[in-house]
């Protein structure tokens, strides 16, 4: 090699090193600034991110390694954002803003529904960057999607929020459980009805006057359907299940039953038995698949979970390692939702430079080993029953009822009649009959109702309350 080509090579050699040198400078640089976090929505949750984030950074930037800004901001009525964030940080109106902005790594999703909000964190997966949510509904439905495409582009997809509020049961499930098979979890995942249910017990009232004042103080919306339908705790539920068996999210194939149909008698028939009646969200790992239900239930009262009161939520997963585990604590509101928020903040700048492949995966398992268990129709389930039959006060009502359940092969654990004069008052010709049962098939008892249903001394509509033991 000529003496001349050989300087140029070693001059060659000492600019890449120069080059490589000053771009590890930049980048150790770059690690060592704060991280930064544009904000979709500044609500309710919105504004207790931002209010804890500016508490606590100093303890956050201790945990994290570096420093958690919020920088943007997008909300419809900038004025009230301005009035929340200050002269510090840039709020816009339009959320595509954040999106297209480089220096944003992190994007905060709180908007919330399916529409806009999914068309956001699909953009902001696109454009590399890491996405927060506190979504259920957009989880439950699009979260095949959104993970899947998540994992293509190498970012992070975190929700710690989106169940159970302040409570960190997604990390729970996802990693402190990983060693276990999950056998079943049931929660109370809805605090609104669970403060119906608490007050009809309290003050023994019905339904529809409780929610009224559920409304009047905050805890029910004025549209409270999603709530006392059961449809949020649905949410909430297929997402956990997800998590616990490997298995895509399939909010369309989950059971939804919420708290309408209940009646003062009910609460009150079941304390007289030992039991309290909650709204659960059930998913159960079977031999024949996946049992994934929200619906009212009896528990006994000597369980935990029965003497959760109020908008407080609680979640029971059982494990073959660990047993019985319990997570309760505040299920909504500002600051709860946002320790969830800032905890999936300080978990992803954690991560922010590892290796994709060697992060958490979404919903615990590897993307490629994901179970395809079925999730069971809900006539495929089997559970036990609470029965409450409005009947003729005459003799061989008794008989017929318990007959056609004998015919059905369905087992009775207790039977209770009240006095007419208990039920109606004095002179009254009807009166109730309780029915407690075994174990049985779902399409069972479908049928043995509707037999009863059609019996003329039952004078009213069945009331059918399935009855958890959560052993």
């Amino acid at each position: 090699m000529a003496i001349e080509n050989v300087a140029h090579f070693e001059d060659s050699t000492d600019e890449t090193t120069q080059l490589i040198q000053d771009s590890t400078q930049k980048a150790m640089m770059k690690a060592n600034d704060p991280i930064q976090v544009g904000l979709l929505g500044i609500g309710t949750v919105g504004s207790g991110v931002f209010t804890v984030l500016q508490r606590n950074q100093q303890e956050i930037q201790r945990r994290a390694g570096r420093g958690i800004e919020i920088t943007m901001v997008a909300d419809l009525d900038t004025a009230r954002a301005k009035g929340i964030v200050g002269n510090q940080v840039q709020v816009v109106a339009d959320a595509r803003a954040i999106i297209a902005n480089p220096e944003i790594d992190i994007v905060i999703e709180l908007i919330g529904g399916y529409g806009i909000a999914k068309q956001l964190v699909m953009e902001a997966i696109a454009a590399g960057k890491h996405v927060v949510t506190a979504n259920k509904a957009l989880l439950a439905v699009h979260g095949t999607e959104i993970f899947a495409a998540a994992h293509a582009k190498g970012v992070i997809v975190a929700f710690e929020a989106a169940v159970a509020g302040g409570i960190p049961i997604i990390k729970a499930l996802r990693e402190g459980l990983t060693a276990n098979r999950i056998q079943w979890i049931a929660g109370i995942i809805n605090g609104t009805t669970n403060f119906i249910l608490s007050e009809m017990r309290d003050k023994g009232l019905d339904f529809g006057v409780v929610l009224k004042e559920a409304q009047r103080l905050g805890y029910a919306e004025a549209d409270p359907t999603f709530d006392i339908e059961g449809v949020d705790a649905a949410h909430k539920a297929t997402i956990m299940s997800a998590i616990a068996f490997g298995i895509p999210v399939q909010f369309d194939k989950a059971y939804v039953e919420g708290i309408t149909k209940l009646g003062a008698a009910d609460i009150r028939y079941a304390e007289q038995l030992g039991y309290r009646i909650k709204l659960l969200g059930i998913t159960k790992r079977v031999d024949s698949g996946v049992e994934l239900r929200v619906h009212p239930s009896l528990v006994p009262a000597k369980r935990l979970i029965a003497n959760v009161e109020g908008a407080m939520n609680a979640v029971v997963v059982q494990g073959d390692a660990v047993g019985t585990t319990l997570y309760y604590g505040k299920g909504a509101g500002s600051e709860p939702t946002a320790s969830a928020v800032i905890a999936d903040l300080v978990d992803i700048t954690r991560l922010h430079t590892a290796d994709p492949e060697h992060r958490v995966p979404h919903l615990a398992f590897q993307p490629n080993s994901m179970s395809s268990l079925e999730v069971l129709p809900m006539d495929k389930v089997v559970t036990s029953y609470y029965l409450r039959l409005r009947v003729a006060d005459q003799a061989g009502v008794l008989a017929k009822v318990t007959g056609i359940l004998a015919e059905a092969g369905i087992s009775i654990d207790a039977v209770i009649q009240r006095e007419a004069d208990q039920v109606g008052g004095e002179g009254s010709t009807q009166t109730d009959l309780i029915i407690l049962t075994h174990d049985c098939v779902e399409a069972k008892m479908n049928v043995a109702i509707a037999q009863m249903q059609a019996l003329p001394t039952v004078l009213d509509q069945i009331t059918r309350i399935r009855k958890e033991e959560l052993a």
